[in-house]
């Protein structure tokens, strides 16, 4: 069995931060979301992984190697344009070849992983296993309608859903998908999808079977989602202090400090994290933080927020909360008369203050 991860879209509602990297590769818990992704097939004992790549392939690349570092074989397939999950699976075909896969879609996160999902697709044998869950808007999903356990319909993003159970993003099929790909056309959105070819399965008698998962997951293609992973993911971490604490500082709860770290001091409350050469003075990192690699945090107090390595968050008055700031932005406050706030933003970002 193979693994099929796709990383080749643009990650729009992710902008700013995305017209720089790509969207898989920003961190959770100071992890890249892609790594997840991988770490779960692998785990599940799969390990011949592509990874469809787009515009942001070099970065991709660059961050997950020929992944022997997560124990499994990796081959990029090159995607000249994201025209659909269904196309995707089109253009991985040579790769795949007659081989069973699963498909993980690179920007989500399924806290138990794939382990048993896998090894039922294996024992039982259809033509394909849909994940589903129950979810509060369906209507950004592909929708599934059963009846009992058998799928009557699929529409993705519907505008009146017939169902809570949004299509989780991790698909399993055997061979039989490449002929549905081949035969559907693209929908209103110019996409090949795939709930149109599980669809194409379904109406041409072969054995689709639905799985309902109970655990956790979440498409971190939003801010919000991206906030709800850090803390679902923050709040598994075990207590680890590899940096150094001086004796002014408070570590309370689990509490990750990752090697060449500082914290002066500073009060760190977990579930938090504090990546590698990030420096934390006179401050307050509240619970379910992510401070990236070779960021700095000074006379300011931060809580549910990611920061990206080498960002500063400086002299900011009052405390900063449910906020993702990028790559070596920086957020500061002037020390002397006048007193000022001042921002460099780039298009589309968002600046809140109370």
């Amino acid at each position: 069995m193979k693994g099929l991860i796709l990383s080749g879209g643009r990650g729009t509602r992710l902008r700013p931060l995305t017209y720089t990297r790509a969207k898989q590769l920003i961190p959770v818990a100071n992890k890249p979301i892609l790594f997840y992704g991988i770490e779960a097939i692998a785990k599940a004992g799969i390990t011949d992984i592509g990874i469809i790549v787009g515009d942001t392939k070099d970065e991709v690349m660059a961050a997950a190697g020929d992944g022997s570092k997560f124990g499994c074989k990796i081959t990029y397939i090159e995607q000249s344009e994201p025209l659909g999950l269904a196309h995707a699976v089109m253009v991985a075909e040579d790769f795949l070849k007659d081989d069973r896969f699963v498909m993980y879609l690179g920007d989500n996160v399924i806290k138990d992983g794939i382990n048993a999902l896998v090894a039922e697709f294996m024992k039982k044998k259809p033509n394909s296993q849909i994940l589903l869950a129950h979810v509060s808007n369906p209507s950004q999903f592909g929708v599934a309608e059963l009846d009992g356990e058998r799928i009557v319909r699929l529409e993705e993003k519907p505008k009146e859903p017939r169902s809570d159970l949004a299509l989780v993003g991790v698909y399993m099929f055997d061979s039989t998908i490449f002929k549905a790909v081949h035969a559907i056309k693209p929908s209103r959105r110019g996409e090949l999808e795939i709930t149109d070819a599980i669809s194409w399965l379904i109406d041409n008698g072969y054995n689709v079977v639905p799985h309902i998962i109970q655990g956790w997951w979440k498409d971190t293609g939003k801010i919000d989602d991206l906030l709800e992973a850090n803390r679902i993911m923050l709040d598994l971490a075990e207590c680890d202090i590899k940096g150094e604490v001086d004796g002014k500082s408070k570590i309370e709860g689990k509490v990750v400090i990752e090697a060449d770290a500082y914290v002066e001091n500073s009060i760190i409350r977990g579930p938090a994290i504090i990546g590698t050469g990030a420096r934390i003075i006179s401050s307050f990192i509240g619970p379910f933080t992510a401070v990236g690699p070779d960021a700095r945090v000074e006379n300011s107090e931060i809580e549910h927020s990611i920061l990206l390595d080498g960002s500063e968050v400086l002299n900011i008055e009052g405390r900063i909360t449910d906020s993702l700031i990028g790559c070596k932005a920086r957020v500061s406050r002037t020390v002397g008369p006048p007193r000022v706030l001042r921002f460099m933003l780039g298009d589309q970002s968002e600046a809140e203050l109370l």
